[in-house]
This record gives C-alpha cells, sequence and structure tokens, in this order.
C-alpha cells in the first residue's frame, strides 16, 4: 500500500511498503514527485502494482545481473560471452539465492569448498570467485552492502610453474615459416611479437591504422558461431572492443613497416583488412591455421601456441630493462600490477642489469 503526502508546495513524497529487513522490521521506499497530486497518485499506483526491491534485500543474483548490465556494453564480445557463461555457473549454487546485506566470508568459503567437492577446477572457481567479487564491488559502490566481502575471502594459494618463453631463433624461425606460407601469415606473427597484440586484434587490423610509425589497435574480431553440428552456419565475424576495450597506439621498427608496406603495395586494392584480401576480415581460426602449419615447418615445439608470442615480446622486453608500465601499455593490460604478476620471472634479468649498472656506478667506472 502506498501512502503520498505533501512536503512543500508542488512536492510530494509516496511511500511504499515494500519487505521487511533481516531483523524483521518493516521496509518502505519512497519517491519524490513534482507537480500535481494527480502525478503523484499515478507514481503511487506504479509502485504498489510493482515494488521496487529494497537494496537490502538484493540477492548476489541480483548484484551479479546488475553487474553484467552495467559492465558488459564496455567489453569485447568474447569477454562478454565469457563473463555471462561465468555468471552462470554462479547461479546454479545456492549463494546466488542468498540476500547480499547477509552474504559472509563464511559463506563464500563454503561456496567455494562445495565447488571443490564437485570436481570443479581451480581456475573455474577462481573465475567465478572474480565475477562474485566484482559485483559485489559494484554493489558497495552503490550502496546496496556496506562492505564487499568477498574481497576479504581467500581462494587459496595456487602451485604455478614459471611462465616460461620462446627464444628469440623460434620466434625468427615460425616468423620465417609463416612468410612462406603467405607474406599475410609472417606479417602477422611479426606484429604479435613487436607489438604484443592478440590473434583478435590483429585480425581486426586495417590498412589505415598504420601510420608512419605507429600502428593503433582499437577493436577485435569475435567469432559468433550459429546453426548445430549437423547444420553447420558460416561462422559470423564481428569487429568489436579489444578485450580491455581500451585503444591503444604503439611504434613500430624499421623492418616491421617496411613489411607492412610491401603487403600494402601488393593487397590494398582488394580491401581494407591487412591480413586478408577483400570485405571480410581474418577469421582468427585461420590465424591459428597458419601458427599450426608454420610452427611444424619451423621445427619448433609444438607446445608454443600463437598467444606464446605475446609472452615472449613482455618477456623480452622486461629482460631487457623496460618500465613495466610502458610493457604494459603496449600489451593493452589495463593495469600494470598484471603485467608484474604475469612476467615476475622476468625481473630477474632486468634486476641483474641494474645490479651491474648500480656496481660501475658505485665502482666510479663509466
Amino acid at each position: 500500500m502506498a501512502t503520498v503526502r505533501e512536503r512543500s508546495p508542488g512536492v510530494w513524497e509516496v511511500r511504499v511498503f515494500v519487505g521487511r529487513d533481516p531483523r524483521g522490521k518493516p521496509v518502505q521506499v519512497s519517491r519524490t514527485v513534482r507537480g500535481t497530486k494527480r502525478a503523484a497518485q499515478k507514481v503511487a499506483a506504479s509502485l504498489t502494482v510493482e515494488p521496487p526491491a529494497p537494496e537490502g534485500n538484493r540477492t548476489v543474483a541480483e548484484a551479479l545481473d546488475a553487474w553484467l548490465l552495467v559492465s558488459g556494453p564496455t567489453w569485447a564480445v568474447s569477454t562478454l560471452r565469457d563473463q555471462t557463461s561465468r555468471v552462470s555457473l554462479v547461479k546454479r549454487d545456492v549463494i546466488a539465492r542468498t540476500v547480499i546485506a547477509r552474504l559472509t566470508v563464511a559463506d563464500v568459503d563454503r561456496w567455494h569448498a562445495r565447488l571443490r567437492s564437485k570436481g570443479v577446477g581451480e581456475s573455474s572457481i577462481r573465475n567465478q570467485h572474480l565475477v562474485v567479487r566484482a559485483s559485489m564491488s559494484q554493489a558497495a559502490r552503490w550502496g546496496w552492502v556496506a562492505t564487499n566481502v568477498v574481497a576479504l575471502a581467500t581462494l587459496g594459494r595456487r602451485k604455478t610453474q614459471p611462465r616460461s618463453a620462446m627464444t628469440a631463433d623460434d620466434v625468427r624461425a615460425v616468423i620465417a615459416a609463416g612468410e612462406a606460407l603467405d607474406p599475410a601469415a609472417g606479417l602477422a606473427f611479426r606484429l604479435a611479437a613487436i607489438t604484443g597484440a592478440r590473434r583478435s586484434e590483429l585480425c581486426a587490423l586495417v590498412w589505415s591504422d598504420a601510420n608512419g610509425d605507429r600502428l593503433t589497435i582499437d577493436s577485435s574480431i569475435a567469432i559468433e558461431r550459429e546453426g548445430s553440428i549437423n547444420d553447420k552456419r558460416k561462422p559470423a565475424l564481428t569487429d568489436g572492443a579489444t578485450k580491455t576495450a581500451n585503444q591503444r597506439t604503439v611504434r613500430l621498427d624499421p623492418r616491421t613497416m617496411a613489411a607492412i608496406e610491401s603487403l600494402r603495395l601488393e593487397r590494398e586494392q582488394w580491401g581494407p583488412w591487412m591480413l586478408n584480401p577483400g570485405e571480410r576480415p581474418l577469421n582468427p581460426e585461420r590465424m591459428t591455421r597458419w601458427w599450426s602449419l608454420a610452427r611444424r615447418d619451423a621445427g619448433i615445439a609444438s607446445h608454443w601456441r600463437l598467444h606464446d608470442l605475446l609472452h615472449w615480446s613482455a618477456t623480452e622486453a622486461i629482460g631487457r630493462g623496460h618500465d613495466i608500465r610502458t610493457v604494459a601499455g603496449r600489451l593493452g593490460h589495463a593495469n600494470p600490477a598484471m603485467t608484474l604478476r604475469t612476467y615476475a620471472h622476468a625481473i630477474d634479468g632486468a634486476d641483474a642489469g641494474v645490479a651491474a649498472t648500480l656496481a660501475d656506478s658505485l665502482d666510479g667506472e663509466t
């Protein structure tokens, strides 16, 4: 039942009962309406028919939906797909029905334990935990809860091995093998190693993205599949935001610039896409096929992935003493802390150079 009262001339307060808080006390939601009493009565009728949920009674599932609604439009298609899938997994557990005002660290720890008892892998548990933590962080900013208790819960330490990196000889060999397959393949692999761009970002490059010694990376190609196993259809390729929805511009070396210009002279007439002639961008899966063939022809280890060119780029740059923030910017990492965590092993090589520099200064050598 809604009530209407005039607080001042032409300003009305509408109140509606929406339930009770965790202690059993009644909860009301109010709206301020400026205008006539008739307008206020219409708002009161609307709230009576469909009362809003009180913030204190919102569930984890509602917080997750609100987070997707607000953040989703800023993500790449692949990121939205992955995060939506993780939210769906969280909603299968009873924690999704927990009122966020009552959620405790113990609830989160028990949720982790339930997932482990069902055989869910640590990587999946971590991913689900991160989406809940992000949604609760938004809920805290909006005033739905006072504290993000999910951020206080721990996942336990995972045993991780330092990430290994390809050698420069391996990278040179696979680029040469790619050039033998298709000049566009060789250019793609070189750009991945020089810029740290991801597969989807490379496929989205157009000729106008290269301007002198600068390359702008501002979109990525996502694969959207339709049909079924028995009715396969040509996948749709969508040109959308990058993984972090950020545009970045990176510098290129003369040899990479020359490789772009050489391919431009030969193929620009056939379409706008740098790595694929015609009106359709390169399918990222075709680039992966290039990689498999080039890796075989180059004779390098079969465990190396196309994405390892990005890791080589970061490891080599950090190992040679370039600062983390600059490297993070080239990779498109939103936070340099992520770069530091991922490539901590490369710091050791750079640290040796720092020791030598300081020793030279201390000993008076130039």
